[in-house]
């Protein structure tokens, strides 16, 4: 048997027993590595290690440890009071707000996954103060990352054009942003109706504790973090004046400039999030070293391990030609209007467990031969499959989805990954298609 049949097999198996039995995916992702990897693809274990996804690991680490220490200082309450009263209130309006920021991060040039990284943490903490879905919310902040995702200065759309005039395709900047955009506007406004949207309609939260703010659930943001520790100063004050909002803290002064900072060097001077989000931790815990010493336990390892695993069995088998495999069936296909939508399906399928950046420019190369001849619209075609190849992010496996499941609040980890990956599969199966429908074959009619 061929390697490319024994990794989509080994793959298969692995969703099974997954789903069957409580045993974390990354691990069974990490044993077929090895076995599939060496006794089938020949692969030395060096090989295999190499495809460890290490900067995925470091983003999540560095972002969940930099929040869970920002989570228990309060400063992640006071942004979230901020948002609501930047809306007067209105909690259906907050979702919204989420999008649209994080799409205007990435409009201006942030990654998709710096922009989330962001964006996430805030969004899920104020899902789990008001009774707002966390998969609702996580999913407007990657619906917006994506929507944004396209402009003409951001990475993405820099990579998708840069192909297209390098190639002397038809070319259209603005139709290929605009075409991302709205086609996530439109997931995000059947999603916010889906996932609970309109509950929120007409609902409105104080801005500011009232008495026994901690024993409220989903009508109040409280002043303090949900582990604000001993001897914090404010906390007899708010015990005395239930009423005030809790005074600014020193720490959360520094708290804030911190999350400025990471912002400013990842989204500015295109560091590594990762690393600077660590950096930023570590500094921050210096000044209250214990109270942040079970900071690191808040760190979501069982998603570390599952994306950590996946992605390296993903690297084997991109190394068996799996990949190469499946698109040289597709395009032997020979009808145009077809293998743009097999090629949607296989930037789709791929995207949802590697890098969306290299699977649109592997999607639109294996487009080009049939695009010069001119028998369908290489706009639509391109727009088609920027569009299927970046919002299966959604996926748990991708950076995106596993940044909303490493920082959901107040959840069966296990439950929201399988309401996240059924999300993710209802994408795979449904988003090519229907990017094929809207912007490919009206230009072949």
């Amino acid at each position: 048997m061929s390697p490319e049949i024994v990794t989509i097999l080994a793959l298969v198996v692995i969703f099974a027993i997954a789903t069957v039995l409580p045993i974390n995916m990354g691990a069974l992702a990490f044993v077929a590595a090895f076995v599939v990897g060496t006794l089938s693809v020949g692969l030395a274990t060096d090989d295999i290690i190499a495809g460890f996804p290490a900067g995925l690991v470091l983003t999540l680490i560095g972002v969940t440890y930099l929040f869970a220490i920002a989570q228990n200082n309060g400063t992640v309450d006071l942004l979230v009071r901020g948002a609501v009263k930047l809306v007067g209130g209105h909690v259906a309006a907050i979702p919204w707000i989420m999008f649209f920021v994080t799409a205007v991060l990435t409009a201006i040039g942030a990654l998709s996954p710096a922009a989330v990284a962001i964006i996430a943490p805030i969004a899920l903490t104020f899902a789990a103060r008001h009774d707002i879905s966390p998969l609702l919310m996580g999913m407007m902040v990657i619906h917006g990352a994506q929507g944004g995702g396209f402009s003409p200065i951001s990475v993405y759309g820099v990579t998708v054009n840069g192909i297209v005039e390098n190639e002397g395709l038809p070319g259209s900047p603005l139709a290929v942003f605009l075409g991302a955009l709205f086609f996530n506007i439109a997931i995000a406004i059947v999603l916010f109706f889906v996932l609970g949207g309109r509950k929120l309609l007409g609902r409105k939260v104080a801005a500011e504790p009232v008495p026994h703010a901690e024993h409220a659930h989903g009508t109040v943001v409280r002043g303090h973090g949900a582990a604000p520790g001993p001897g914090v100063g404010g906390d007899d004050d708010e015990r005395a004046h239930p009423d005030r909002p809790a005074p600014v803290r020193f720490e959360q002064v520094l708290t804030l400039v911190g999350l400025v900072v990471v912002a400013v060097l990842a989204l500015a001077f295109d560091l590594d999030i990762g690393f600077v989000a660590i950096t930023v931790a570590v500094v921050l815990a210096l000044f209250s070293a214990a109270q942040h010493k079970g900071a690191v336990s808040q760190i979501s390892w069982s998603t570390v391990l599952l994306i950590a695993g996946v992605l390296t069995f993903v690297s084997v088998l991109e190394e068996a030609g799996t990949i190469d495999y499946v698109g040289d069936a597709v395009i032997g296909l020979g009808v145009p209007l077809l293998i743009a939508l097999l090629l949607a399906y296989i930037g789709g399928v791929v995207s949802a467990f590697a890098s969306s950046t290299a699977i649109i420019g592997v999607a639109i190369l294996l487009a080009v031969p049939f695009l010069e001849e001119g028998s369908i619209s290489a706009v639509g075609v391109v727009v088609a499959l920027s569009v299927a190849s970046t919002i299966v992010d959604v996926s748990p496996f991708s950076t995106n989805g596993a940044l909303v499941l490493a920082n959901a609040q107040d959840v069966d980890k296990d439950r929201f990954y399988k309401q996240i990956l059924a999300y993710a599969a209802i994408v795979v199966a449904v988003g090519p298609l229907l990017s094929w429908l809207v912007f490919v074959v009206p230009g072949w009619l």
